[in-house]
């Protein structure tokens, strides 16, 4: 009942944001490449009369990219967004959006300069009230259209290069399933042709910078749609998990009595309909995901292949993620060794940091585990755990980021895979974000996590650490140069002593001055140098 009254109240809240721009797709905007709505406040382009942003050409990197995918023009999302845009909206100051009319993250107010920090929390730790509410903004997602953002449902070409648009309407909540869908997908090349070895989110670098800012979009939306400015997404924490607890109907759903791999019908989430699950038949026909129903969430948490994925994470795996040094290495894929990514990801083994292609763990293991909708990388957002999920794991990315403390340039500046390096723009993001952008502690971005503001007394040891183990490994040579430097010191000192002895022994003693004149004190004090 509860859960009813805060649906219908809710209602009357009709925003959204994810893709592309409603106001950018008619054939002018497609055709000239550009995307600069006008802000609602003065109705000038990007706000351009109140400072708030201009209309710019977008600036490219052009940092080599990794082998794995060896073609060049025939995808839309290359050199993200140029094949669509190529001028947008440049926001000044603590201004975003794609019209320049938000606040960055971490900012709020009319002119955005007033600094706030949120806090996302255990989804065990919430009243019964904040988290019927919390099912409540889902749902409310789910059946509200954006009033902001539309998807594309054909491609460039598809679109005669811009003077046929294509494109749909969409829920808030199918609109981020879309955009997860679209990062993934495989590329296209025409006819029956595809290449499977393209992501521009997952196995690579940033695949935590795209994930964060994904979420914080997610979580931006959420607010503006109901109104609740301190909204937060909650967070699943299964370290050390023998089965998935949050799946009954109290929380994200039991299972079906007689489908065990369908929902129960008194879960909040049991009519839920999913999109963009069919990449085999998108394949087929060339085409993409249109937003079309494609039938109920699936999962069956626990009847998984266990030879893949054995068990869920435990708190030592998560750790060993954590001594991990290196955020990147070697090919910067998902058959890097020793990286942090690619062992959070769960590529590599959280015993070894060593890639194994015949195992998935740590985030990769959630995914397997649940054994349904969550486990097609390009449909798993279609699971509200997803969200959960990808909490914790950022969590994780954000205790790491606190640990070793990395600067910018720790993250790769080139040959990463496509999409993947410091300066790419995040696909399908519009507005733009660098994947560095993302490179940098929740608390910069206005958020934090509720079991790490406990831990918070402990962050000067974690700061003082990597300086102290770095301190360790050049001992013997500090010691030896301190040593050096002392002999160096003595031998210095009796020179002067004797050269100040022969100089007195050149004047009478009577006539010796008690004090140096300024030249000779400056000469003397040069030349002993």
């Amino acid at each position: 009942m509860l859960l009813a009254a805060l649906y219908c109240l809710l209602w009357s809240f009709q925003t959204s944001t994810g893709h592309f721009p409603r106001a950018c797709v008619s054939s002018k905007n497609l055709m000239e490449k550009e995307c600069c709505p006008p802000w609602s406040g003065d109705r000038s382009p990007c706000g351009q009369l109140s400072g708030r942003g201009s209309c710019q050409n977008i600036l490219l990197s052009n940092a080599p990219l990794g082998p794995q995918f060896p073609f060049t023009g025939v995808d839309d999302r290359e050199s993200w967004p140029s094949v669509f845009y190529n001028r947008t909206c440049q926001c000044s100051g603590n201004f975003m959006g794609f019209n320049c009319g938000n606040c960055k993250f971490g900012f709020w107010g009319p002119n955005c300069t007033e600094r706030r920090l949120l806090v996302r929390r255990n989804i065990f730790d919430l009243s019964a009230p904040e988290k019927d509410k919390f099912f409540a903004y889902l749902t409310l997602a789910k059946h509200t259209i954006s009033s902001d953002y539309v998807i594309p449902i054909g491609t460039y070409g598809q679109m005669k290069n811009g003077s046929t648009p294509m494109f749909n309407d969409i829920n808030i909540y199918d609109l981020f399933v879309w955009m997860h869908y679209y990062v993934s997908m495989d590329a296209l090349l025409g006819g029956s042709e595809i290449w499977r070895d393209i992501d521009f989110a997952h196995e690579a670098p940033a695949f935590l910078p795209w994930h964060r800012l994904f979420l914080l979009r997610w979580e931006q939306e959420i607010q503006k749609l109901t109104g609740d400015e301190n909204f937060t997404i909650p967070y699943w924490d299964w370290r050390d998990a023998e089965k998935c607890d949050i799946c009954t109907d109290e929380y994200m759903g039991g299972q079906h009595p007689t489908n065990p791999n369908l929902l129960s019908p008194a879960s909040f989430f049991s009519s839920w309909q999913i999109v963009c699950s069919r990449l085999e038949e998108y394949n087929s026909h060339q085409s993409l995901c249109n937003g079309t129903p494609e039938g109920p969430l699936r999962r069956n948490p626990g009847n998984h292949d266990k030879s893949r994925t054995p068990r869920l994470p435990s708190s030592a795996d998560v750790e060993f993620c954590l001594s991990l040094t290196q955020y990147e290495s070697g090919s910067m894929d998902k058959a890097a060794n020793f990286s942090f990514r690619n062992t959070l990801e769960g590529f590599a083994s959280p015993l070894t940091g060593i890639a194994d292609a015949s195992q998935s763990s740590m985030h990769n293991a959630l995914h397997i585990y649940m054994n349904g909708t969550m486990s097609q990388v390009q449909g798993s957002a279609n699971d509200p755990i997803f969200l959960l999920h990808h909490a914790f794991v950022d969590s994780i990315f954000e205790q790491w980021l606190r640990r070793h403390r990395p600067l910018q340039e720790v993250y790769p500046e080139a040959n990463a895979p496509i999409g993947h390096n410091r300066e790419s723009y995040m696909v399908p993001f519009i507005p733009l974000y660098r994947n560095g952008d993302f490179f940098i502690s929740s608390k910069d971005l206005g958020y934090d996590y509720s079991y790490l503001q406990d831990s918070d007394p402990d962050s000067f040891q974690d700061y003082i650490k990597s300086y102290l183990e770095q301190a360790s490994r050049i001992w013997s040579w500090l010691l030896g140069a301190a040593m050096v430097g002392a002999v160096l010191t003595a031998l210095l000192a009796g020179l002067v002593s004797l050269l100040c002895r022969h100089k007195r022994k050149q004047l009478p003693e009577e006539k010796q001055p008690l004090l140096m004149e300024k030249e000779d004190y400056h000469s003397l004090y040069q030349s002993h140098l």
